[in-house]
Formats: structure tokens, sequence, C-alpha cells
């Protein structure tokens, strides 16, 4: 091959070769730049099977783009040949560098790392790469580590090619699910990355044997000795890394890379807080805003001391050169008392905002400090004492301080946008904020009450653009959720137009308007709303929430699926979109990554019920996870829970139909349906989309209750 050129490719020496092909470095004449060609020479392995998986690594890495994934270039077939071009990368594997001794415990730690992020990278895109190995970690001059070789890759939901009993992977590295042949998901890379970082650490493998047959028998039955005992140097906290990402019970084991790697960077920064990821660079200033403590006498200014935290975090997300966790993240952290560093470490900022308000009559007095998370000291605080009509400008003047201190340049739009105030009139924003509190905890009653707080805002401030986007939400909930009544539909759609003609540049308004018209099915007007919420506010969660929602009633899975996974991007401690985004997944036939958002939501479902224990919804979508993961028993007893709770809620009936449905319990099924249905439950385009429901759709009770709807609808 040495000397030949293959399309454009002039082939130049040999660099490897592996169980499905042989890799050559080549120089591209077309863009005059140094490649890896990947070869499988179909003469040579025949066998279509490896020349369909050969083209579907292509294929699922050219759908990779990240700073610790090998580029991809393209995928071509010459007379016999079928090739990958790929990044030429200089640099030693990892298998290589450990040749000449163990890592240190920091450099062990960074590889680790970036590894981590690229596979996070790919399982977010369905792919699993089965084959996590140090040969396939490449450790390149600029200290940056590059995951190679997607061969075993498969593409979450793709169809299998053989079923036949061979086990692909290092026997070394593989999981125990692996070992058995067994189906795998995320888990078992991140077994893999488990090995690859003891590997590191202590210079051997935990497994070993003279053959596979004895290196799988040791993954299936024994327990590598800790780290620590064989290298005292090093923290027990990697010990306890290193043993869930090995639990052999998968329920023991990370449910997620993110998480592993989050715990990783922890126990780096707690090492050298002066460290970073080599692929960041420089890294870019984050801020976490905490809710205020309320420090007032009577306990009754939560409502004020969330509020003011979310409108600081809302003015801080318009700057660019800031990344700001999102209100859920943040104020999931409400009432634990944790060290400021671990939050920050956590949340994944650098700096992190908390405060107090003690508020007596129009008196308020409010302190606050931003802290450096990598050594838990202040980097700035004050105190204010001042009137109640005071409030806009010391949030303006905490907005200004926290860019002062992170040194961040503004440009004139964004000072402007600091210095913007959403009302003059103090009771009305007020009302504002009891408003939004009531509203996020989405019970009828509550959004009735959130609904009045609003009303009572713009008869103080008639030109209140948020308290109409506040108004035009809650009757679009009421409409969506509780009271199908076109009067709730109508309201919904003057607050949002009355909302946009105040203030055209406020994201909430946008998004409101585009949540109004989609109920009223007005869809291409919608999705332009919460395109243009997006552009104006990148994390505002409801915009890709509620685009999500509307991608699907229309039948446009793969959109509302990406909405989904953006909106949980934005606000990942949020547990409903990636319960949502588990169910289209399963129904798109991406049966793993939908199992993996499951299990994700299932995950944050079971942290919010640990400070929300009666939150009727949390509980429902954690029992619809819960039966789509096999544990059917539990995930009833949490559905009767639900309903035990919230006996009239439409949302959560339906829920449960779902629930039934899926189980096969036609009678149930319909029992429930009809009572969701009695309850306000009459979306026909949800129903006739949810596949849920496909299993009672011949029963002649839903026929009769799908008919009704449709009179209905006239």
């Amino acid at each position: 091959m040495i000397g030949r050129t293959i399309s454009h490719y002039k082939i130049l020496e040999k660099l490897g070769e592996g169980g499905m092909g042989v890799i050559y470095k080549a120089h591209d004449t077309k863009l005059d730049r140094p490649v890896a060609l990947k070869f499988l020479r179909s003469g040579e392995f025949g066998a279509e099977e490896f020349k369909k998986r050969f083209i579907r690594e292509a294929r699922a890495a050219a759908g990779l783009n990240h700073p610790n994934i090998c580029t991809i270039y393209e995928i071509d077939s010459v007379d016999e040949w079928i090739f990958i071009a790929m990044a030429y990368l200089d640099g030693v594997d990892l298998a290589k560098k450990i040749e000449s001794g163990p890592l240190t415990v920091l450099d062990a730690l960074d590889v680790a790392i970036q590894v981590g992020n690229a596979l996070d990278a790919a399982h977010r895109k369905g792919v699993i790469h089965r084959d996590v190995k140090s040969a396939n970690i490449m450790l390149t001059g600029d200290d940056r580590v590059k995951v190679m070789d997607f061969g075993l890759a498969r593409v979450a939901g793709a169809t299998v090619i053989t079923k036949s009993p061979t086990t692909m992977g290092t026997a070394a590295y593989m999981s125990p699910q692996q070992a058995r042949g067994e189906e795998v998901d995320e888990r078992a890379d991140i077994w893999s990355l488990g090995v690859c970082l003891y590997e590191m650490l202590v210079g051997a493998l935990p497994f070993q044997g003279e053959y596979d047959t004895a290196v799988s028998f040791a993954i299936l039955n024994t327990e590598p000795p800790p780290v620590s005992r064989l290298r005292p140097e090093v923290p027990l906290e990697i010990d306890q890394i290193i043993e869930k990402s090995m639990a052999k019970d998968l329920a023991a084991r990370y449910s997620s890379i993110a998480t592993m790697t989050a715990e990783l960077k922890s126990v780096r920064d707690a090492l050298d807080p002066d460290a970073s990821d080599a692929s960041a660079g420089k890294p870019q200033p984050s801020i976490a805003v905490l809710p205020f403590v309320d420090m007032s006498q009577e306990k009754d200014q939560e409502y004020f001391c969330f509020g003011m935290a979310e409108e600081i975090i809302n003015n801080l997300v318009q700057l660019d050169g800031l990344s700001v966790a999102s209100r859920t993240s943040s104020f999931a952290f409400k009432g634990k008392h944790q060290d400021i560093r671990m939050i920050g470490k956590k949340l994944g900022v650098t700096t992190v905002l908390e405060g107090s308000v003690r508020k007596s009559g129009d008196h308020l007095r409010i302190t606050a400090h931003l802290v450096n998370v990598a050594d838990g000291y202040d980097m700035w605080s004050e105190q204010y004492e001042r009137e109640m009509k005071d409030v806009f400008i010391i949030e303006e003047e905490i907005g200004r301080s926290i860019v002062d201190a992170l040194k961040i340049q503004l440009s004139d739009k964004e000072r402007k946008a600091l210095e913007k105030v959403p009302t003059k009139n103090v009771e009305a924003y007020d009302f504002y904020l009891r408003g939004r509190q009531l509203f996020y905890q989405t019970k009828r009653s509550r959004i009735r009450e959130a609904r009045n707080m609003f009303s009572r805002a713009i008869e103080k401030d008639p030109y209140y653009a948020l308290a109409h986007a506040g108004m035009a939400d809650s009757y679009s909930y009421l409409y969506w959720y509780f009271d199908r009544r076109e009067d709730n539909l109508q309201k919904a759609m003057a607050a949002s137009q009355k909302a946009l003609e105040l203030d055209p540049e406020l994201a909430e308004a946008h998004a409101a308007r585009g949540l109004a018209v989609s109920l009223n099915k007005q869809y291409k007007e919608a999705e332009r709303e919460f395109e243009t919420a997006i552009r104006l506010n990148p994390n505002l969660f409801e915009a890709y929430y509620f685009f999500a929602r509307i991608c699907f009633v229309q039948g446009k899975k793969e959109e509302a699926a990406e909405m989904f996974e953006k909106a949980c991007e934005v606000s990942p401690d949020d547990h409903q979109a990636p319960m949502l985004l588990g169910f289209i997944l399963k129904d798109m036939g991406l049966n793993e990554r939908g199992e993996a958002a499951y299990r994700r939501g299932l995950e944050l479902v079971e942290k919010h019920l640990e400070v929300n224990p009666d939150d009727s919804r949390a509980i429902y979508l954690g029992s619809s996870a819960l039966i789509d993961l096999g544990e059917t028993e539990k995930g009833l007893k949490w559905s009767m829970r639900a309903v035990s709770l919230d006996p009239d809620d439409s949302y959560i009936l339906y829920g449960i139909v779902c629930n039934y449905a899926r189980l096969g319990d036609v009678d149930e099924a319909i029992y429930y349906f009809e009572k969701a249905v009695k309850a306000g439950f009459t979306h026909r385009e949800w129903i006739e989309n949810d596949t849920d429901l496909d299993p009672i759709r011949q029963a002649p009770r839903f026929k009769a209750i799908m008919k009704t709807l449709q009179e209905r609808e006239g």
C-alpha cells in the first residue's frame, strides 16, 4: 500500500492494525494535509457483516463533533477498498504511555476527565463506544486527549446485524454485561473508563488472566484491590469513583458518564485548584445564583428572596462573557447547608452568589457575597440598607459588582440590559414575585392564585410586560392542563399579545406567545415565537420545553427529541424534560437512549422528592420511568401514590392511563382515561400521537370518548 494513491490520498506509512482494519498515514493531495486512513479490504475480510459494521462506525463517529474525539473527514470506497479518512494525530496512545509506568494522580484524572467529556458527547448522540481502552486513547503533544476508533460503536436503536453470541470489545476492559454477551448501554463505557483510570494509576489492569476466558472469569467473580492500597497517595475519593464505575450490578454503577466526570473534576480541583481541563483553555467566567435566605422575623418573604435571585439570573444570562447556571439547578440547593465550594463544583461554575434578605415593612436589608469556588473566599461582598423602592437599584448594583469582580467587558447593549427596570412600581413587582412563586407549583389552585397575583401587578402597573407574560402563561396552563374553556385560551392570546406590544425584546413574552398560539393550533407562528425567545435568551428552559411539546403534537418526533435535549442542557436538574425525552426516544425505537434518559430523569425525580415528597407530578413521572425500566410493581405503587395526592389532576390521571396501557391492562387504562377526560385532559392531537395508547385504541369505550372529543371541537 505504501506509495499508492487511493482516491486523493497518497499512502505514506503504516500506523497499525486493529480487529477490523488497517490504519495508514496518508497525504490529502486536495487539501494538502496529513490524514489517517482506516481501510477495510473486502477481498481480505469478505464477510458482509464486517463491511456494514465498518461503514456504521464512520457514520456514528462522523456525527460527533467534540474536541476530545478524533475528527472524521469522510468515508469512501475505491475498487475493492472501503476506507475512513480522519484527522492524523501526532502523539502516543495511552497504552504505550503506561508501559513507562503509572501516571501521576493529576495526569490520570485529567485524561479520565477528557475521555469522560468525549463519551458524554457521544452518549448524548446515542453512540456507545463499546471498546474504550487505553490503546484507543491518544495523547497528543498539546496535552489534548482524543478518543479513537469507534469501530465497535453502535448507534442506539440501529438494526442489530448479527445475533451471534460473539462478544465485541477487548476482554480486559469489558463490563460483566459484555462478557456475558448481553445487550449493553452507556454504562458499559462507564465500566471501561473505570478500568482505564485504574490502569493509569496502578500501571496494570484490574482484571488479568492468561486467556480471555480467565479474564472474563475475573471480571465476573473477583474484586481488584483498591488503588489507594497500592498507591497510598491516591485519595480515597478516587477509590470510591472507581468502585462505583466498576460495580458489577448495573443499578449500583453510575447512571451517566456526566455524573462520573463531575466527581472526577471535583477531586481534581480539590487536589489542584488552579488546574483546568486541557481541552478547555482559559475557562469562561461562570456563576450560580443561589436563592437568597429569608432573614425576616416572620419568615414570610421566601417568594421575595427567590424572586430577587431569579431576577439577578435573568439579568446575568444576557451577558455573552458569562455562563450562568439555570434557576432549576441553582435553586435545587435551597436550604441545603453545604460548603459553597462543593455547591460550585457540583454546578460546574467558578463563582457562586449567595445572599440574604431581611424585610420589615418598606425597609430592606440585603447582603450579597460573590464566592470564588476554587478557594471559598469572597471576591466581593456588600450590605444594602435601603427602602423597598430601591430594590431595582440594588439588583443593578449587584449585577454591576459581579461584572467588575469577574472583569467582564460589556457591550452597549449589555450595559443597557443591566440598567433596564421591568417596572417602576414596587408593589407591582412584589405581586409579580408572589405570582411566579405560586406559578412554579403547577397545581390548579396555585395557577389560579398566580393569575390573580399577576392581575394585581398589572393593576398597579398596566405597562408591566413580565406580568402580562405571567398572566398569559397562567391562562395557557389552565387551558392546557385543567380547564379547556375557550375563554381561557382567548385570554392567554390577548395577554401574550399585550406583553409583546409592551416589550418586543422580552424573551418571556415571546415564549408566552408561542405557548398560547400553539394551543390555538397556530403551529408555524408558535415555532417562530419560540425561536425568537431562544435567540433573545438561550437559557430560557420554557422556550425549549414547550417548543418540544408542540413538535410532538405535530408528529415531529425527531425535532421534539432535539428540543427536549436542549431543555435538559439549559436546566440539567429539571426532571420533566428527560422523562419526556425518554418517552419520545423509545417511541422512535431508540431504546437504549430512551432508557438512559429515563434513568437520568428518575435520578432527578428521586432527588427532587427528597425536598418535595408530595409533588404528585414528579411521582407520576417517576412511576412511568420505573414501569418502562421493568420495575413494574414499584411503578404502579408510585402511580397510586400520585393519584391519592391529586385525584382530580387531569395530567396525572392521563399519565396513569399510559402506564396501564403499556402494561396491557385495558380495563384500568380505560377507567382512568374516562376520569382524565372528565377532569379536563382533552388534548386530542397529543392523544392521537401518543403510541402508549395503541393497546387500547380499538376498545369501544376509547373510540366513544375520542368521538366525543372530536365533536366538541366541531
